[in-house]
């Protein structure tokens, strides 16, 4: 794949992650794991697929020695064991119960359990990363560039957010908390929480669907100004005091990335 491919691809998996840990709870809590976003991530997961009894099961190494192996349901348990014992512990018969060593290996599974839930989900995240190529050339982030500049000039809206989408997660900005959001603009920011609950969102740039208009704040706002909608809105059309707009807003971010990380 293209840098840009695999890049599109880290931030699609990084989403996907995101979205399963928010339905991430104590067994009291009641919450079930997405399963739908589950099995969209495990598409990019390359651990060998097996059914085995009523339990899917994805393992570091496909043999018959100890591995690591992923139950995929709500716990996301990896243990370190084999097949065979993973099935006995998850998913025994009558007949298996009846022994008293398999019935104590059922009830404590600790000996050969990695990680649950959060902590495997972020295992599986960083395998299905590493995979991916996401080293650059300037002729890559110049591409990325001269795609976002060529998008804004011909009115393609998804185009312009595509590559500001690109260069936000190369500069480490996220999208606006739900405090900064703007329906039908793409936003994106250096988010930090201070004491007391405040947050500040900024340095920004900021993409109007509406008008199809970009620009860019160096400064940061606050969660306690009443006027910060305002104020996005403002900067959005024109009207308010812009570090840059248009396709200098690509030109800049294009810059920073290069200055910051030269390949």
């Amino acid at each position: 794949m293209s840098y840009k491919e695999n890049l599109l691809t880290k931030i699609a998996i990084d989403r996907l992650v995101q979205s399963i840990a928010s339905a991430i709870g104590p067994v009291e809590s009641g919450k079930r794991i997405d399963k739908t976003q589950l099995k969209q991530l495990m598409t990019y997961f390359p651990w060998s697929h097996r059914q085995e009894r009523d339990l899917e099961l994805y393992l570091e190494n496909d043999g018959t020695g100890t591995t690591r192996i992923l139950v995929l349901d709500n716990d996301l348990t990896i243990y370190r064991t084999t097949v065979d014992d993973v099935v006995l512990r998850k998913s025994p018969t009558v007949k298996e119960m009846v022994s008293i060593r398999n019935a104590i290996k059922i009830l404590n599974d600790k000996d050969v359990v990695v990680s649950k839930k959060e902590t495997s989900l972020h295992t599986i995240q960083s395998i299905c990363i590493d995979r991916l190529d996401l080293s650059y050339t300037v002729a890559d982030i110049e591409d990325i560039f001269r795609q976002g500049v060529a998008s804004l000039e011909n009115g393609y809206a998804e185009g312009v957010a595509e590559s500001l989408m690109l260069f936000a997660e190369l500069l480490g900005l996220e999208p606006a908390p739900r405090r900064f959001a703007l329906r039908h603009h793409d936003l994106y920011g250096k988010v930090a929480e201070k004491p007391g609950g405040e947050v500040t969102f900024g340095p920004l740039v900021i993409f109007s669907r509406v008008n199809h208009t970009l620009a860019c704040l160096e400064t940061a706002l606050s969660s306690r100004d009443k006027g910060r909608l305002d104020v996005l809105k403002a900067v959005a059309e024109g009207e308010a005091g812009a570090a840059a707009t248009g396709p200098a807003v690509f030109d800049l971010m294009k810059a920073k990335v290069l200055a910051a990380d030269p390949q």
